[in-house]
């Protein structure tokens, strides 16, 4: 890993110094939960103090964020959709995907929990017994990357959903909790997302644990090749920067409620 930092560190230097990086404005597309639970709050400052640059966050879903390197509008992508991830690097608008951190997915829900899930024995089969018993269940129905992994429990458990209290609002992780906590739905939220905003809202963690709802996030810079014009130089400073273990150190710390929202344990 320090290998790694190294590496992106001196390449990062390289391309400063060579005066390749034409602005000192950098776009970060990146996904709802890293600009929703604050932690973008705490990582960006120093960078931009350190580096110089005005980092410009677009905070959408995963898949709008991948879109948006695949065009050319972002320099650099924040993002916790793998599959989605490795097939932007592999079609080539995107290089030097890097692990940065990960946390975990819960399906959350009202305290009463009408289809039974904190019994279920997976991820699965909690989804299964909401859709058994016809429960209210509220999807960001975004393309993000917790909507990719909602339909990837949905497919393991078997099944299509479509009843009708199953509905989907197109809207961020936020949203979708206070929507859930309107209606006495379940929903499936990022930990660090809802711990966030729990002191908010009446719903609680329900399901956890199954390795199914395991979230990596990666950080990669749009390909200079592809898209020449973006800052490439100020892309791969960020990703040295999100590397170091300075950065790591304020990503363990960040906590909401006293709790962690994010790890950098390495994958390997």
């Amino acid at each position: 890993m320090h290998q790694i930092r190294y590496g992106l560190l001196v390449m990062a230097l390289l391309l400063l110094s060579s005066g390749l990086a034409q602005t000192t404005r950098l776009i970060l597309a990146t996904t709802t939960s890293t600009y929703q639970s604050g932690l973008l709050d705490v990582l960006l400052p120093p960078f931009e103090a350190h580096f110089g640059f005005d980092v410009d966050v677009i905070a959408v879903g995963t898949g709008a964020a991948l879109e948006l390197g695949r065009g050319g509008d972002a320099d650099v992508l924040l993002a916790h959709a793998p599959a989605a991830e490795m097939a932007l690097v592999e079609a080539g608008y995107a290089v030097e995907r890097t692990y940065l951190m990960y946390n975990d997915f819960v399906l959350v829900g009202p305290v009463a929990d009408p289809a039974g899930i904190a019994g279920a024995a997976s991820a699965a089969e909690a989804l299964a017994r909401i859709a058994q018993v016809g429960a209210t269940f509220i999807s960001r129905g975004d393309n993000s990357g917790t909507h990719i992994k909602e339909l990837e429990l949905w497919t393991a458990a078997g099944i299509t959903p479509g009843w009708g209290r199953y509905l989907e609002i197109g809207q961020g992780m936020r949203q979708a909790l206070f929507v859930a906590d309107e209606q006495r739905a379940y929903t499936l939220t990022d930990r660090g997302t809802y711990l966030a905003v729990r002191d908010r809202l009446e719903l609680t963690i329900l399901f956890e644990g199954d390795p199914l709802l395991f979230n990596p996030y990666h950080v990669m810079a749009v390909n200079p090749q592809v898209h020449p014009h973006v800052n490439h130089a100020g892309a791969m400073a960020l990703i040295a920067w999100l590397s170091s273990p300075e950065a790591k150190s304020l990503i363990d710390g960040f906590t909401a409620s006293g709790e962690p929202l994010f790890f950098t344990t390495p994958l390997d």
